[in-house]
């Protein structure tokens, strides 16, 4: 009975390894095939003069030389520093506003609450460009066109954010809002020092989503935008393409110069990532 038994806790055992086995090879595949136009890129940044469909790498050919002419022909310090204009000023007013949006929503009762939250919901699935003809009318009575402030504020409150928010907050329990209440506490001082130290997390996120589309953002700085020289990175990465054609190298180091902050904040930000996510899934 013994050896039999034996046998049969042996071969689970080399079912389960089997299994794990098959499981990591599958997701290194997935995740060599997500990251594979990423690794591409990034080669073909380190060659000069080379074929962009030309697979085959040595590193004898890698240089530097693209990212230092890149950032010669480009005047890159002033595109970034465009950028993060632009990508500070949507986080932070996107973060104070939803914020703020969210408290109510969430915390307190008023007449209409579920039809507001109801339309806030239904406008997520508005297509964002059926919105850029309004923004491009109400900018321009605003005398901001041609601003960064105009590139800024039509999309800086999001949906999301508030949504997301609401959610977090509701997962903070009702007896700390109570308690402060019969402090004498007032609800700006509730919601500075009771709820916002209780969202971080969702507010990771929601500078992690921000940063990404603001850093991003493309069409809209061309729309509002007439001065190139206060476009954003990724905008003037496609405007100057034309004078990159027949140096594709200088096109990837460029790219890959702006996705470099988009991963650091990520790494930065991504242990509250999930947290944040399953909080809201949960509420």
């Amino acid at each position: 009975m013994s050896n039999e038994r034996g046998k049969i806790t042996f071969t689970r055992k080399k079912t389960r390894i089997l299994k794990r086995i098959i499981t990591y090879l599958t997701l290194i595949l997935i995740a060599v095939l997500c990251a594979g136009p990423f690794i591409w890129l990034l080669l073909s940044s380190l060659r000069t003069g080379a074929n962009i469909y030309d697979l085959q790498f040595s590193l004898k050919q890698f240089t530097l030389s693209n990212y230092t002419g890149v950032m010669e022909y480009m005047d890159l310090g002033k595109y970034v520093w465009n950028t993060v204009l632009i990508t500070v000023g949507g986080i932070i007013i996107d973060v104070i506003f939803s914020s703020m949006c969210a408290y109510p929503l969430a915390t307190m009762e008023f007449k209409g609450k579920n039809v507001i939250f109801g339309l806030l919901i239904a406008t997520m699935i508005i297509p964002a460009a059926a919105g850029m003809i309004i923004n491009y009318l109400t900018i321009s009575k605003m005398h901001l066109l041609n601003t960064l402030l105009g590139v800024i504020l039509p999309g800086s409150v999001r949906t999301f954010s508030i949504i997301l928010m609401r959610q977090s907050y509701l997962g903070i329990p009702k007896e700390l809002i109570e308690a402060s209440r019969i402090d004498g506490a007032g609800e700006l001082r509730i919601w500075t020092t009771v709820m916002i130290p209780g969202i971080m997390p969702s507010i990771s996120t929601i500078v992690i989503f921000d940063f990404i589309a603001n850093w991003n953002s493309f069409l809209w700085p061309i729309i509002v935008l007439q001065d190139p020289d206060k476009y954003p990175l990724a905008t003037a990465l496609q405007y100057l393409n034309g004078s990159f054609s027949y140096k594709f190298g200088y096109v990837a180091a460029g790219t890959i110069i702006s996705i470099i902050p988009v991963l650091i904040v990520f790494i930065i930000c991504q242990k509250n990532y999930i947290e944040a996510v399953s909080g809201a899934v949960k509420g």
